[in-house]
C-alpha cells in the first residue's frame, strides 16, 4: 500500500488547485506554499506585503518560486469584493464596516475562495479557531443539508498501514441527536478522501441498549436519523468502542451489525469524548493525527495549530486540495 501522503499528492498534482495562505508574514506558511508550488502540488496564493514575503522566499532559498503575493492593501478589485460582501452579510455590515473587516487577511482570503479565484483556504498558524472559522461560516456557509460545520482528524499509522477517521474532535461541545447523524454523514464522505470505504460506529458507553440514559438515547437517535439520511452507508449504533472495533467482541455484543468488529469511522457523542479519544490513540496507540480537518462547508477551510510546523502545514495544503477536488 502507498502511504497516505503519496496518495494525495498523486491525486493532486498537476490539478493547479488554487489554495490561500492568509499569513504570509510567517516563515512556516511562506516555507510550506513554496514547497507546494515547487513539487506541482498546489498553485498558492499568498497574502501579504510583496516585498516581505519575497524577502521570506528569497531567506528559505526560494529565489524564484513563482507564487502568487497578494496584498489586501492594494488589492485592485477590492471593490467588487466588498460589493459581493455586503450582498452576502445582507445589512449585517455597513460599507464602512466592510471596509475593516475586508482588510483582515481570513476574511480576505474567504472572499476569493467564494469569488472562485481559490479553492480553498489554510489558516491558523497564527490566528485562532475562531478567527479562521467565523468568516467560512459568515461567508462560504455550510452545505445544504448541514446545519453546522465539524472538525475531523484522520489517524494515520505508516508501519501497520492503518487509516482512521474520528468525530467531531474539535467544534462542536454537544451536539443534538441531528447534528451528530450530520457530522456521521459528513465525515463518511471525508473518508473517501483518503480512500477509506466508511464504516461509521455512533460511539456510546452503551452497545444496543447496555446501558440507559440520555447521552445512549441521543446516540441512538442520531444513528437512526443517519441512516434515514444515508440508508445506503455502513453505519450502526450505539455501540461501544470495542464493540466497534474488536471482531471477537462485536461477535458478543453485536453479532448482527453491519459494522461491529470492522469500524474505521468513530464518531463521538460529544467533544469532550472526541479530544479525549483521539488523543489517547495518538499517543497510546502511535498514530498520525492530522487535523482538525473541518467539513461540512461548501468550499474547503482549514484550521491550523499555532503550533504547527512548517511540515504540518505543507500536509494540510495536500489535504485542502484533495478536498477542493472532491467538492
Amino acid at each position: 500500500m502507498r502511504s497516505l501522503f503519496g496518495e494525495l499528492r498523486s491525486k493532486i498534482a498537476g490539478k493547479q488547485v488554487k489554495i490561500v495562505f492568509p499569513e504570509g508574514n510567517d516563515e512556516r506558511v511562506v516555507r510550506a506554499a513554496a514547497r507546494l508550488k515547487f513539487e506541482g502540488l498546489v498553485e498558492p496564493i499568498i497574502l501579504g506585503k510583496p516585498e516581505d514575503v519575497t524577502g521570506l522566499l528569497t531567506q528559505l532559498g526560494f529565489a524564484n518560486p513563482h507564487v502568487t503575493i497578494v496584498d489586501p492593501a492594494t488589492y485592485a478589485d477590492f471593490d467588487k469584493m466588498k460589493e459581493l460582501f455586503l450582498e452576502l452579510r445582507k445589512g449585517k455590515a455597513t460599507p464602512e464596516q466592510a471596509d475593516n473587516i475586508l482588510r483582515d487577511v481570513n476574511y480576505f482570503g474567504v472572499m476569493l475562495v467564494q469569488m472562485g479565484l481559490a479553492d480553498g483556504m489554510v489558516s491558523g498558524a497564527i490566528h485562532s479557531t475562531a478567527d479562521t472559522v467565523r468568516p467560512a461560516l459568515q461567508i462560504i456557509k455550510t452545505k445544504p443539508g448541514i446545519s453546522r460545520t465539524s472538525g475531523v482528524f484522520l489517524m494515520n499509522r505508516e508501519s501497520t498501514k492503518e487509516r482512521y477517521i474520528m468525530a467531531d474532535c474539535a467544534i462542536n461541545i454537544d451536539p443534538n441527536a441531528q447534528e451528530l447523524a450530520e457530522i456521521a454523514v459528513n465525515t463518511a464522505e471525508t473518508a473517501a478522501i483518503f480512500d477509506i470505504d466508511p464504516k461509521v460506529a455512533m460511539l456510546s458507553f452503551s452497545t444496543y441498549g447496555s446501558g440507559k440514559g440520555p447521552q445512549v438515547e441521543k446516540v441512538a437517535e442520531a444513528a437512526k436519523i443517519a441512516k434515514e439520511l444515508r440508508p445506503d452507508l455502513a453505519l450502526d449504533g450505539e455501540l461501544q468502542f470495542d464493540a466497534a472495533f474488536d471482531a471477537d467482541t462485536a461477535k458478543i455484543k453485536a453479532p448482527e451489525s453491519p459494522v461491529a468488529g470492522q469500524a474505521n469511522v468513530f464518531i463521538f457523542p460529544d467533544l469532550q469524548s472526541g479530544n479525549i479519544g483521539y488523543k489517547i490513540a495518538q499517543r497510546l496507540g502511535m498514530f498520525e493525527a492530522i487535523g482538525p480537518i473541518l467539513q461540512g462547508l461548501n468550499k474547503p477551510v482549514n484550521d491550523l495549530s499555532r503550533g504547527s510546523s512548517a511540515d504540518d502545514i505543507y500536509k494540510l495544503g495536500i489535504i485542502t486540495a484533495a478536498q477542493a477536488l472532491e467538492n
